[in-house]
């Protein structure tokens, strides 16, 4: 079990890996039924409800990876239950799997031996980095980014889903018809929307500046010079090399 709110992005991955490894992968909903994700050598069956899903599912020949999508509505209906258990079991023995498709991670007590739960991580910053250069490449959309601006205004909008990153972008350029350094504080601002809207989190922004600190003139300066060191220039250049870093205080041992 998939458990995400992002299905689009789940379901393309599963699309990259049944292609790659050659393998018919078909997805069952309730409101279209059978779909093909990608080309099997089997005719698509058909089924309205989740009990003849299951059954069709059960009695499919070919070797296939069955995506169900927002099955959890299912888990009420006792024989739906029953029957994605006994179903579940015999899959064991064939080349047949079954991925559900959920946003939420709570199952049936009578389904917890059979199934194993996938937490589907939130998109990393190259995602994220991809979702933002293509709306780079939408006609008429004005980009005016430093590099460093870029790298800022996409670590601000980790913690989102490819949609919600899609969607700030988005608003962003609308804002004022172009998307520079000055956009941060506005997906700071919709992420912290967002997460207000969870109500799982409370987000706090940060107010002051090194300015509203008196004295600490050479700190400043050093901090200042070290923000390239949290850059993705430096992130690469670190990966390249070979390094240990030891901190503390010299001490000498005595010997022996």
């Amino acid at each position: 079990m998939a458990v995400t709110p992002e299905e689009e992005r789940v379901l393309q991955l599963i699309t990259n890996v049944c292609k790659k490894n050659k393998l018919t992968c078909l997805t069952w909903d309730v409101a279209d039924g059978f779909q093909s994700l990608t080309e099997g050598r089997g005719s698509v069956p058909t089924a309205r409800d989740p009990l003849t899903a299951l059954e069709q599912i059960d009695k499919y020949d070919d070797d296939t990876l069955f995506v169900l999508k927002d099955f959890h509505d299912c888990w009420t209906n006792p024989q739906c239950k029953r029957k994605l258990r006994s179903v579940a079991q015999r899959l064991k023995y064939s080349k047949k799997s079954i991925v559900v498709t959920t946003p939420f991670s709570k199952i049936p007590e009578e389904l917890k031996d059979e199934v194993v739960v996938i937490e589907f991580p939130l998109p990393q910053k190259d995602e994220l980095e991809a979702v933002l250069n293509k709306l780079g490449k939408t006609p008429g959309v004005k980009f005016n980014l430093t590099t460093l601006g870029k790298e800022k205004l996409v670590q601000s909008a980790l913690g989102l889903t490819v949609s919600q990153g899609q969607r700030v972008f988005a608003k962003a350029i609308v804002s004022n018809g172009v998307l520079d350094d000055r956009d941060i504080d506005l997906v700071m601002e919709e992420k912290k929307q967002i997460i207000r809207e969870s109500r799982a989190l409370e987000f706090y922004t940060q107010q002051e500046t090194p300015d509203d600190v008196g004295g600490l003139g050479v700190l400043k300066d050093l901090l200042g010079l070290r923000e390239r060191a949290f850059s993705q220039e430096a992130s690469e250049l670190l990966q390249k090399r070979k390094s240990v870093i030891i901190f503390g205080s010299m001490k000498k041992i005595p010997p022996s």
